[in-house]
């Protein structure tokens, strides 16, 4: 079954995912990330210390994980597409 993963991304980079120059999502691997998966991406301002409002879908469509290829072990890169 798959779950939805209830994450804070700062608004740089929730911009970047809303126009779709960033597909991918590099990450804690803490939560056992599954290609099915959903991230429910809150934008999160780290000045304020507050959430804005704004909110996007995005399904893992593949997985890398850590320890590998450069990415920290305990971490994995993500692609997603919004949905």
């Amino acid at each position: 079954m798959n779950k939805i993963h209830d994450l804070k991304i700062w608004p740089k980079y929730y911009n970047q995912i809303l126009i779709g120059t960033k597909t991918f999502e590099v990450r804690k691997d803490d939560r056992n990330f599954k290609k099915g998966d959903e991230l429910l991406l809150n934008e999160w301002n780290p000045e304020t210390q507050d959430y804005t409002g704004r909110a996007i879908t995005a399904i893992i469509v593949s997985k890398l994980e850590g320890g590998q290829f450069g990415i920290k072990q305990g971490y994995c890169v993500m692609g997603i597409r919004t949905i």
